[in-house]
């Protein structure tokens, strides 16, 4: 994404007769913060002039891009394939009629550039400015959809069906769209929430349009939209990627992560490095009573989300870190008393290098809490899903981390339970990843399992290794 850039994406279906007065709104509109603009119109298969009249506005105005489907797809594809070709660090929907102003933007905007917000919708129905007073059902109909995706993503957003929407765009294009038609709304909103964005809202004007004026959606489109409420509302489609669909299900594994949590608590200090901590899943259970936390990680949209979810915890900040580059860490030297490091040694090749740079972060005598797999011969589509390079036996950890100069204080076998479970999915059945059914069922029994794995007769799905940087 290109900072400081905005793309505003307009879907265009047979609006020869509005498209170039809302275009020249756009390029005239004042943009806050400094931002430039580009303008992508995707053409929805046309069948009036529209496109002739775009394509000879791009050729007067560099900004604007046009792309074209061959067929009409309805409005979410069109602003599927606009996000797709969007570079801008935020992105903005706008129409291509006259019903939205965009000298509003500013509005819209400010609260993504301050860094309040990973979304702003512009509602219709905030007090303020003015609107058009049109039809009483369609008022109803938008409320009662409004209502049903706030019960469903447990918002309180007064105007769902706005079509007025503004969002970081890496956080939009890492979830997966659906929807062709007008359902991409709630299924967007849904998402959002799902995703924990920061959701604002802000008053904007309207000045909707009769059907003889060329409104486009009715009855049918407000029945797909609570189709898709229901749809999406009880599924958990939320990342393109495997890797992060897999933090996702273990996000709502609470009582395994207290599990883990209560076996590294009693050795978690008051100055704490948490490494890899995507999108904190340990970290909601470890940081309370801390003097300072940081926590690091690679991918940008875990960390936004890292900062939404502590941002009431004056200790925390989040910041990026790569396991495998020092240069991340120089900041940090010889700056807390704890680092923990769970489930990511794995993921680095040069573990050695990785091992290095926790114990850079050190002060002296400071402790490493390090939780990587265990058995190689575990390994399996899982693993190769979430990016992992090995898993580890106990004496080549324990060799490791000497090598790097650490003292093992002690080695915690953990979670043997689950080994059985993660070879079967991984190695004999070939699945890339983990079934959020299974997870759920053995999320509920964790009461059980933390009673019977000591006395389990094979090796643990994990190693945690207890490890201090000596004094001088």
């Amino acid at each position: 994404m290109t900072p400081g850039l905005l793309s505003i994406l307009v879907p265009l279906y047979n609006e020869e007769e509005f498209v170039a007065a809302i275009l020249a709104r756009v390029l005239a509109a004042d943009l806050p913060g400094g931002l430039r603009r580009e303008i992508i119109v995707v053409d929805d298969g046309s069948t009036d002039g529209s496109v002739e009249v775009v394509q000879a506005l791009a050729r007067e105005h560099s900004a604007i891009r046009l792309l074209r489907h061959d067929r009409n797809k309805g409005k979410g594809a069109a602003i599927r394939t606009a996000l797709d070709a969007a570079d801008g660090e935020y992105a903005l929907i706008q129409d291509a009629d006259l019903e939205y102003n965009p000298a509003e933007y500013g509005k819209l905007l400010r609260p993504l550039i301050d860094g309040r917000a990973d979304v702003v919708f512009g509602s219709r129905f905030l007090v303020s400015g003015e609107r058009r007073v049109l039809y009483f059902w369609h008022a109803l109909a938008n409320w009662l959809l409004t209502s049903a995706c706030n019960i469903v993503a447990d918002l309180n957003l007064t105007d769902m069906e706005t079509c007025y929407k503004a969002f970081r765009t890496q956080l939009a294009k890492s979830i997966p769209l659906r929807s062709n038609r007008f359902g991409m709304e709630p299924e967007i909103t849904i998402k959002f929430s799902k995703r924990e964005a920061r959701i604002y809202e802000v008053p904007v004007s309207y000045h909707g349009r009769t059907y003889a004026e060329g409104k486009k959606i009715g009855f049918r489109d407000a029945i797909a939209a609570l189709a898709v409420i229901l749809r999406y509302g009880f599924t958990n489609d939320i990342y393109k990627d495997t890797g992060p669909e897999i933090l996702e299900s273990f996000n709502a594994a609470k009582r395994f992560n207290r599990w883990m949590a209560d076996t590294i608590r009693p050795y978690v200090g008051s100055s704490v490095i948490e490494i890899g901590a995507g999108i904190g899943n340990l970290t909601r259970e470890i940081i309370a009573r801390r003097r300072k936390y940081v926590a690091t990680d690679i991918d940008d949209e875990h960390l936004a989300r890292l900062a939404a979810r502590f941002q009431h915890r004056p200790a925390f900040t989040a910041q990026r870190g790569d396991l495998g580059r020092p240069s991340d860490f120089e900041s940090l030297s010889e700056s807390a008393d704890t680092v923990v490091c769970l489930n990511v040694l794995e993921h680095v090749e040069d573990d050695l290098l990785g091992l290095r740079n926790v114990r850079s972060v050190l002060t002296s005598g400071g402790r490493a809490i390090i939780l990587v797999p265990q058995g190689q011969w575990a390994f399996g589509k899982i693993d190769v899903a979430l990016g992992h390079h090995r898993r580890y036996s106990e004496p080549q950890l324990r060799a490791r981390l000497e090598e790097c100069g650490f003292t093992l204080e002690r080695m915690i076998h953990f979670n043997r339970v689950s080994l059985p479970g993660w070879y079967l999915n991984g190695s004999l059945l070939g699945r890339g990843t983990v079934s959020a059914f299974q997870l759920r069922l053995f999320d509920r029994f964790v009461w059980l399992w933390k009673r019977i794995d000591p006395w389990l007769p094979w090796g643990p799905t994990s190693l945690i290794a207890i490890a201090r940087k000596p004094s001088p």
